[in-house]
């Protein structure tokens, strides 16, 4: 028994001493939780063609750029993630959340950087799933949208710390460099996506919401 509880701690000691293997256990455990969320979501034909034309138009908007970082660090695309937002806003965070984990593996399809298979959990299925937790906020579309980018960000950020610091200039630490990268990408991105939803009628989507609801 001593030896047992023994084996836990240690185990327990080298996953937290590891960011690797403390990434790995977040990763794990957020996907796992969220497909048991996602077995519980009710599908009907309505919902699905919406998700299915979401998806389609947020591919569509992420291949027009509007700029390219150099080296590969990432594009600001035209708001490939409001389509998305809509859903969650109309729907819930539940049903946002699967549409950014379609649009993940979709993305993932389209533009693979394949470097480990946590980075790939990091960089596709959870932070386009984090996306949709602006479901929380429905009545705050910028509140919310903020928030979802956020997280995502956080996703992004944990990966180019891990997997993409030795790309960082000389000087740079791998967080720094992770921050600057990834900051712009996501805050780019977020600044279109402001945009175009202050554009966007609220009564529009909270009509569409409410309809949703009835």
């Amino acid at each position: 028994m001593i030896n047992f509880i023994n084996t836990i701690k240690e185990g327990f000691t080298e996953i937290i001493s590891s960011p690797l293997s403390l990434a790995t256990l977040i990763g794990v455990v957020i996907l796992i939780l969220a497909l048991i969320k996602f077995k519980k979501v009710k599908l009907d034909t309505k919902i699905m063609a919406r998700i299915g034309i979401s998806l389609a138009l947020a591919t569509i908007l992420h291949l027009i750029k509007i700029v390219d970082l150099p080296n590969g660090a990432g594009s600001i695309n035209l708001g490939s993630m409001v389509p998305i937002l809509i859903i969650a806003f109309m729907y819930g965070p539940e049903i946002g959340m699967l549409t950014g984990f379609l649009f993940g593996i979709i993305y993932l399809i389209i533009s693979p950087y394949i470097l480990h298979p946590i980075q790939v959990l990091f960089d596709y299925p959870l932070p386009f799933m984090a996306v949709g937790l602006a479901g929380f906020f429905k009545n705050k579309k910028l509140i919310g949208a903020t928030f979802g980018m956020l997280v995502r960000f956080v996703f992004h950020f944990i990966s180019g710390v891990l997997f993409f610091g030795e790309f960082a200039p000389e000087g740079w630490s791998p967080m720094l460099y992770s921050l600057v990268v990834n900051g712009s990408v996501v805050g780019g991105n977020l600044l279109v996506i402001l945009i175009i939803l202050s554009l966007l009628p609220l009564s529009t989507i909270l009509y569409n919401a409410s309809n949703v609801s009835q």
